[in-house]
């Protein structure tokens, strides 16, 4: 563990002095970087799922579909687009620029400092590097001190796989968080929450560090009316995006859900029934469930059922298996909406249900909220699909499900407002590690001479027509550069 500057300076300098020697822009080298993690995936996926395993609780299957599968789909994605995400890609000018060609070249920002999460310790850790790296950088990596198993693995493990001139693991707590945050970096990523986001963004504001942050927020789901089978799918979908994802501790996952009084028993029947199928009922012999992280999250989800108004609306659940961080899946129904669990993300295992007289009013109820990060609506009105495209703003929308948005590679994934800012995933992990360099290239061949004094009223008239689109045409005429048409 580090526990003093100096091998976080000693660390840093050697990054610099690789990134300058040039390696990490060779496409080559890039390539076997990734190809080094997917090595290092596949020939310690049993270590992995025994660590996510005692770490947080998390079935094999579930830490191969949210942390091992989502690093191996990234990287082979990766190496099958990055020969076309380097290309320099050619621009377009004005005809007034002739003769001249253009393009874009993407280059590497330099060293980057990627902070990950304790819930998704892998994936939220790997996922941004794979970013990195295909873009060209140096990185250092902070794992999450809440994970600490992982974030050894990870420590011990890389320095074996990846260049360790290139790719530093670093350990550690606040302290060390802390002390990173002092240097200079070229990039932060950071994926937790609102609260230490604040203070990466204000660290990295002295030095005009640019910063992606992937936080949090009170993810709405909307219920509108469906067919009987239709809502048997939608409560699966909904019983797996806000207990299946790590008990509820995800930063997608369902913090709320808003439908209509009338369909709301129907509803919560059919959730209730869901529940004892996919985790059973018995707090002490759930299946499938992952557990709270520690203690001190333990406590602080325990208290926002300590509020008496807030604990006399739970209908199902709420019972707490403190030994082994266990909590049941809980709905409350229509707990008072000033109520803790219903201003701050919660971040656990309840589920708040809303009831509203119209459907339709729950645009308005998420509009009197931060933007979320992501918002999911079960419709099939399309147009009500279009009011809340429309009428509300948040990270990510997705209709009829939940999720899956996170796995699209060919989707940005990240906030806005409150729930952050920057986006990743696939080519947008490169471009959020890259800077696009334009570049033009222009010919002694010909000068215009109006751009330059002595200044006079043609002169004046000549850039009138000049900025204006629709006289590019006489502009080169009058130049000579063009033939009139017979016309």
């Amino acid at each position: 563990m580090v526990d003093d500057d100096h091998v976080i300076r000693r660390s840093m300098e050697e990054l610099r002095h690789t990134f300058r020697t040039g390696i990490t822009k060779n496409v080559d080298w890039r390539k076997a970087q990734l190809g080094a993690i997917l090595k290092l995936i596949n020939e310690n996926e049993d270590t992995l799922f025994e660590l996510l395993q005692s770490e947080l609780g998390k079935h094999p299957v579930e830490s191969y579909r949210d942390e091992i599968g989502v690093v191996k789909k990234s990287i082979e994605h990766a190496l099958s687009c990055i020969d076309q995400w380097v290309s320099p890609k050619k621009g377009r000018l004005p005809l007034l620029f002739f003769p001249a060609s253009s393009k874009v070249m993407s280059e590497p920002l330099g060293i980057v400092l990627i902070i990950g999460s304790w819930n998704f310790p892998i994936s939220l850790t790997l996922d941004p590097l794979v970013g990195a790296i295909s873009a060209g950088n140096t990185v250092v990596l902070k794992p999450s001190e809440l994970a600490p198993k992982c974030a050894s693995f990870l420590a011990k493990t890389l320095p074996d796989y990846l260049d360790p001139r290139a790719i530093k693991v670093i350990e550690g707590g606040r302290k060390v968080s802390s002390q990173l945050l002092e240097y200079k970096w070229d990039k932060i990523f950071f994926t937790g929450s609102t609260k230490v986001g604040k203070i990466v963004m204000a660290a990295a504001a002295k030095h005009l560090t640019p910063v992606t942050l992937e936080l949090g927020g009170k993810c709405p789901a909307i219920f509108d009316s469906l067919p009987n089978s239709d809502m048997k799918v939608a409560t699966k979908r909904i019983a797996g995006g806000k207990w299946g994802p790590c008990s509820g501790q995800a930063c997608i996952g369902i913090d709320y859900l808003l439908v209509e009084q009338k369909f709301a028993s129907t509803l919560i029947e059919q959730l209730k029934k869901t529940i004892k199928r996919f985790y059973g009922d018995d707090v002490r012999n759930l299946k499938n469930l992952s557990r709270i992280v520690n203690k001190v999250h333990f406590d602080r989800l325990r208290n926002l059922l300590g509020d008496p108004a807030v604990a006399s609306s739970i209908i199902y659940g709420g019972s707490f298996d403190e030994q082994n961080l266990i909590i049941e899946p809980t709905i409350l129904l229509d707990p008072p909406v000033d109520a803790e669990i219903m201003t701050e993300e919660i971040f656990g295992p309840f589920l708040p249900i809303l009831t509203l007289d119209n459907i339709e009013e729950s645009i308005g109820f998420i509009n009197s909220k931060p933007k979320p990060l992501a918002l999911y609506a079960f419709t099939k009105n399309e147009n009500f699909k279009k009011r809340i495209l429309a009428e509300t703003s948040s990270g990510s929308v997705t209709f009829n499900d939940t999720m899956v948005q996170f796995v699209c590679d060919n989707l940005p994934f990240g906030g806005v407002g409150q729930s952050g800012f920057g986006r990743y995933h696939g080519k947008y992990s490169f471009d959020t590690f890259s800077h696009e360099k334009a570049v033009l290239d222009r010919s002694y061949y010909f000068e215009l001479e109006p751009r330059h004094p002595p200044w006079n009223k043609f002169k004046l008239e000549f850039l009138r027509l000049a900025y204006s689109y629709k006289y590019v045409g006489l502009v080169l005429l009058l130049l000579g550069l063009k033939k009139p048409s017979n016309s």
